[in-house]
């Protein structure tokens, strides 16, 4: 079981990590797509978040919702940002 603790452990990080890096490219580039895709990725993290807490922490509560509807909000600042780049 500890295994798979660190596991959604570590996605959770690289997920942040992925996010934070982005940040750092939009702060010196200013694209718009950089910045969406850090959105995107802070949403992935609080989706893997979601998901430790739902299955590690509380299991007999669920988040599924709670985690749906963050994964659709990092799909949805994505596309947009796809959208608005490609305009």
């Amino acid at each position: 079981m500890i295994i798979i603790e660190a596991i959604y452990i570590a996605c959770a990080a690289t997920s942040l990590l992925c996010a934070l890096l982005l940040l750092r490219g939009y702060r010196t580039g200013r694209s718009p797509l950089l910045f969406c895709a850090s959105i995107c990725f802070f949403c992935f993290t609080l989706n893997n978040v979601l998901l430790f807490i739902d299955v590690i922490v509380v299991p007999q509560v669920d988040l599924f919702l709670a985690r749906s509807l963050a994964a659709l909000a990092g799909f949805c600042a994505l596309l947009y940002g796809l959208i608005w780049e490609g305009r």
